[in-house]
């Protein structure tokens, strides 16, 4: 590792370190006195916080084209634990995770504090359990993110949506946006630095992204609209929607680097195809 590099992986991650485990602390201490902190919402409101500090200390340079919705449900691609701090960063929100989330150090103590609703694939019955938690937070007006891959991939491409995950969203009657999500780097490889998964371990990985001077996010969101059908034909309408906006990023990026978007302007989908060609402002 170069000096500099290292140097600026080293203040980034006492900067990141101090940060979280203060925010932590803070919650936690929160949680045992205020009754009120303890709802979804005052949760989500929290998460918030302390993703925008997140992104701060990772220099994460977000575009974003569409409008992101205030409540309902977003169903999103999953590349990396980045995705979390990038989308609660933008409102405050609640995560349905995998059980094993749960028990990463750092970041599946934030999960846990900031509302996360897991899940355990393993039981059938606890994917149904799940609807009546997501149910009472969509209904709190808080939004809910639903990752359908099931796991992270190295963002080539969307991969097919679990329709079991979808279940859930069977059995709201609030709206769905799909959103797509991709990020870019001046220097190295996002598939390899950005993107967490095969057998990628954390710390390894942290000090790639620690390293970084900046790393460009782009999500793009899809409409807000109520869904229909049953959960495979939902899971291949949404996987088809996630799929066109990645497309839409993907060429984009091709082109080069994104450049700043202060007043992004709304994608207006009337057809799955239109999702896909945004005009950037």
């Amino acid at each position: 590792m170069k000096p500099l590099p290292a140097l600026r992986a080293a203040g980034r991650a006492a900067s990141f370190l101090s940060y979280i485990t203060g925010a932590i602390l803070g919650q936690t201490v929160r949680l045992r006195l205020s009754k009120t902190a303890r709802t979804r919402r005052a949760r989500a409101d929290w998460l918030q916080r302390v993703a925008a500090g997140c992104a701060r200390i990772l220099h994460l340079k977000i575009n974003r084209f569409g409008t992101l919705p205030n409540s309902g449900l977003i169903v999103a691609n999953h590349l990396s634990y980045i995705d979390i701090i990038l989308l609660a960063a933008q409102r405050p929100c609640v995560f349905v995770s995998k059980e094993e989330v749960r028990s990463w150090p750092i970041f599946g103590r934030c999960a846990s504090l900031g509302g996360t609703i897991f899940i355990d694939r393993k039981h059938r019955g606890d994917v149904a359990a799940v609807a009546d938690v997501m149910r009472a937070a969509l209904d709190e007006g808080v939004l809910v993110v639903l990752f359908p891959e099931g796991t992270s991939s190295g963002g080539s491409s969307v991969l097919p949506f679990k329709s079991s995950l979808l279940e859930p969203a069977m059995h709201v009657s609030h709206p769905v946006t799909a959103i797509a999500l991709s990020y870019a780097l001046a220097e190295g490889s996002v598939p390899n630095e950005i993107c967490y998964w095969r057998d990628m371990t954390l710390l390894p990985h942290l000090l790639n992204v620690w390293i970084k001077s900046l790393i460009y996010a782009t999500l793009r969101c899809g409409i807000a609209r109520p869904r229909q059908g049953d959960r495979k034909s939902l899971a291949r309408e949404l996987h088809d929607e996630v799929a066109a906006l990645h497309a839409a990023s993907s060429r984009e990026l091709g082109m080069g680097l994104p450049q700043p978007v202060e007043q992004p302007t709304p994608i207006l989908v009337s057809r799955l195809p239109a999702a896909a060609e945004a005009q950037r402002p």
